[in-house]
């Protein structure tokens, strides 16, 4: 095998290419990587099949080509490999389904002895993962490279072309079939994750209508700023979202912007993938990628490589980009381009990649296995500029704060666990305390009703009814907080007046124990409400319980009911300290007169939450010496 790479420079192709050599060859694969408008790549490939009609040749257009160790943009590469011992076939599909691109395309060229499938798609309309996924469907086996046209970042019109047929939508493929040919493939990403972690809400296919909450370009707009945003897809891409397939992290560029903030990507996502953006790592880049690519003792015998890398590293790192593609063409014959997303394949599964360098190394050489093979390869020492070495520095300062930030957030989610076990272990202790205090209090409270029917009531009696009753308001309080979410919400018709007297006289013996007493009155016999009975009684009994410990001694706790437009008005008002915050009165733990009174400062709290659940009107007004508070409920009509 051998390879012989070539730059267009509009001249005559007999002048650039010694067609003689080649004449005889009967397996030659042509590929044209082409900076240009298609039509130069018509008239490339055309001129090309009249020299040599026996060649397979295949084309793409780019975001930038290879040629040896050289980098170019707007050029065109022709690169011309031939063959000993491997036959070669093409073909090309264009049917406006990607994933059935893909399988028609395998069919055609999928055999039994191929070892390779060196395949391009247009960059604009092709699904790429629905693309190879559909190769995949038919044939696991073989190895997949190549990638999505590109145009230079226009985003404008890719093509690709098989035989001189140029296609602006659709893909085209060539099949190395043999049985020596040795294929060996490797991928470098050297593109980082940074930042929290973020979830794929909404998604079809890959155009994203939602990630976190938030409308796809506003995301970009977030983190990345408002010029990245409004230029994208061609400022940005540079900063993919990250997430993982099959093992590999694989990035996802944007591609396109539409009007709704919505963004397509150069592959699929889907719903519930977890990403986060991604900067490209220089430190890694710039790391000799012969080391993290390839066993040497492997790629010695190597006769060709063919990459096919993302726009994106070009775009990134332009003064650097050569530097890990020149190691490659010192071993032999180098030649690619930049692409739109690159085709890999990896254990069985193709995966469509972004951001990522792809390589393919081809050999028909036959080594002698028990000839050892010296490993020695020179490895480039060239110097990097200012430029390079602050983007180095750069990227060690994001990756070293990254990591320190990451660290911070695993001790801060290990200190939110366990407190949320503590949380949870409280709130399963006092289930287990009320629930545990619920039988003694109800043994307690019957054996005072049973001891007074039999030997009436006296002053010791009287003061055990009392407390008694107070712990078990503070119970039923208690009892709804942490059973809340097993209440039964079913509500029924009461008659609010009855109900609120009843109440007033469960309570008579507590007011009189603290030297008060109650006057009820109420417009009507018969307020009607359509209401849950449990939290009824916890926003009256809360407010009963606190009008006797808060008020004044030897005074009066007026509670009144009446009707106004089918509003009815539950007043209860007594003579107390006045209220200094009636805004922190309702929240949890607060209490004004701590040293009054005892209390947990959880009553008037759970009241509140009732009355936003059940949509009840709170007026609280208070001044020198007196509180009252007023419940605004809808009577049913």
């Amino acid at each position: 095998m051998k390879t012989f790479n070539y730059t267009y420079n509009e001249e005559d192709l007999d002048i650039l290419i010694d067609f003689s050599l080649l004449k005889k060859e009967k397996n030659i694969l042509i590929q044209i990587f082409c900076g240009h408008n298609k039509n130069v790549l018509k008239v490339i490939a055309t001129q090309l099949l009249e020299k040599l009609p026996q060649a397979i040749c295949i084309g793409s257009s780019t975001d930038g080509e290879i040629n040896n160790s050289k980098v170019t943009t707007c050029h065109t590469i022709i690169s011309i490999s031939i063959f000993e011992n491997t036959t070669l076939e093409t073909t090309f599909v264009r049917k406006k389904d990607s994933f059935t691109n893909g399988v028609e395309l395998a069919q055609k060229l999928c055999k039994e002895d191929t070892k390779l499938l060196i395949t391009f798609s247009d960059g604009a309309k092709t699904n790429g993962e629905a693309f190879i996924k559909g190769i995949q469907s038919v044939n696991n086996k073989v190895i997949v490279s190549g990638g999505m046209a590109g145009d230079n970042a226009n985003f404008t019109q890719t093509f690709v072309s098989s035989q001189g047929e140029v296609i602006i939508n659709g893909a085209v493929g060539v099949a190395l079939n043999s049985k020596t040919l040795k294929v060996c493939n490797a991928y470098n990403f050297n593109w980082s994750p940074i930042g929290i972690e973020h979830t794929i809400d909404k998604v079809k296919d890959n155009r994203v209508y939602q990630i976190s909450g938030m409308k796809p370009l506003d995301f970009y707009e977030k983190y990345l700023g408002e010029y990245v945003a409004k230029a994208l897809p061609a400022t940005g891409i540079e900063f993919p979202l990250i997430a993982h397939r099959n093992g590999l992290p694989v990035a996802r560029a944007v591609i396109n912007k539409h009007k709704d903030g919505s963004l397509s990507f150069a592959g699929n996502l889907y719903e519930g993938d977890n990403v986060k953006l991604g900067f490209g790592n220089v430190e890694l880049i710039m790391s000799n990628p012969l080391e993290s690519l390839f066993d040497t003792c492997n790629i010695k015998d190597t006769q060709s490589f063919f990459i096919y890398s993302c726009m994106a590293r070009r775009r990134y790192m332009p003064s650097m980009v050569e530097i890990e593609i020149k190691p490659f063409s010192q071993i032999a014959p180098t030649s690619g381009f930049f692409t739109y997303g690159e085709f890999y394949h990896d254990n069985g599964h193709n995966e469509l990649l972004n951001q990522t360098f792809t390589i393919v190394a081809l050999s028909e050489k036959i080594n002698d296995t028990n000839k050892k093979i010296s490993c020695d390869i020179q490895t480039s020492n060239q110097p990097i500029s200012e430029h390079a070495r602050s983007l180095q520095a750069l990227t060690h300062l994001i990756q070293q704060s990254s990591k320190d930030y990451n660290e911070q957030s695993k001790e801060l989610e290990e200190g939110k666990i366990y407190a949320q076990n503590l949380v949870d272990s409280q709130k399963q202790f006092l289930k287990h305390a009320v629930h545990e205090t619920n039988t003694p209090l109800s043994i307690i409270m019957g054996n005072i009703e049973m001891y007074e029917m039999e030997s009436g009531k006296n002053k010791h009696m009287t003061n055990i009814e009392v407390a008694m009753k107070n712990i078990s308001s503070i119970y039923d309080d208690l009892s709804y907080l942490i059973k809340k979410n097993q209440v039964n919400e079913a509500t029924h018709e009461i008659n609010l007046v009855d109900f609120v007297r009843s109440r007033i006289d469960f309570f008579s013996q507590s007011a009189i124990k603290f030297k008060c007493n109650f006057d009820f009155s109420s417009q009507r016999k018969i307020i009607l409400l359509n209401f849950n009975e449990i939290k009824l009684q916890r926003i009256v009994d809360n407010n009963l319980t606190n009008a006797i410990k808060y008020s004044l001694p030897n005074e009066t706790i007026k509670v009144k009911m009446n009707v106004l437009n089918q509003d009815c008005y539950l007043v209860i008002e007594s003579r107390s300290k006045q209220i200094l915050d009636q805004q922190k009165i309702f929240e949890e733990y607060y209490r004004e007169q701590i040293s009054d009174q005892e209390g947990f400062g959880l009553g008037l709290n759970l009241v509140k939450r009732i009355c936003s659940e059940e949509n009840v009107g709170i007026q609280l007004e208070s001044g020198e010496n007196w509180a009252s508070f007023t419940y605004i409920f809808k009577e049913i009509k």
